[in-house]
């Protein structure tokens, strides 16, 4: 009895790496077995980078939390510390935005933890 393979699933399983190497250099777009490493490779950085994205912006947020807040004569560490003891309920996120986008408002916001 002749052997029985499944080249249709090959196929598609092959076509899907090499649609995901789309736009790779050389022959990690058109060689299966190179453009699958390089696939593989690309999904576990792409897995260990949204994790560090959010490690990356909060750090964006601090540091613009910290320059904001040095204008007004308080450190990062100060200024937190009050705003936490004040009951604000306005995170990292939108303070950093605030201090960037409104200065006004983040003012306000230092007038009131002083």
């Amino acid at each position: 009895m002749p052997r029985s393979v499944n080249s249709v699933a090959s196929r598609n399983r092959r076509k899907k790496i090499l649609k995901q190497a789309k736009g790779y250099f050389g022959r990690r777009k058109n060689v299966y077995t190179v453009a699958k490493n390089a696939v593989e490779k690309a999904m576990s950085y792409s897995y260990r980078d949204r994790k560090n994205k959010k490690r990356s912006f909060r750090a964006l947020w601090i540091t613009r939390i910290n320059a904001g807040a040095r204008l007004h004569g308080l450190s990062y560490s100060q200024f937190m510390g009050k705003v936490k003891a004040n009951n604000i309920e306005l995170n990292r996120k939108v303070l950093a935005d605030l201090a960037m986008n409104n200065p006004e408002a983040f003012k306000a916001i230092v007038e009131k933890v002083k």
